[in-house]
């Protein structure tokens, strides 16, 4: 399907740089895995790490990587 493993890098970057894109034109968040962590990065560019405790309870901390 893909002549090379770069040109399917190419085509996951545009695809990720579309939906960024998208994301922060209509205001929403994206989430995503990083280092084992649940991220959520807000319109403006922020990042939240995202917690749940014990009782199953959300919690949202500033990320710092």
């Amino acid at each position: 399907m893909f002549n090379n493993r770069e040109q399917l890098q190419e085509i996951l970057k545009k695809a990720n740089q579309h939906a960024r894109k998208q994301a922060k034109e209509s205001g929403a968040s994206i989430y995503y895995m990083k280092n084992n962590k649940r991220v959520r990065e807000d319109a403006e560019g922020k990042k939240f790490e995202i917690i749940f405790d014990a009782t199953g309870k959300r919690q949202e901390f500033e990320y710092h990587e």
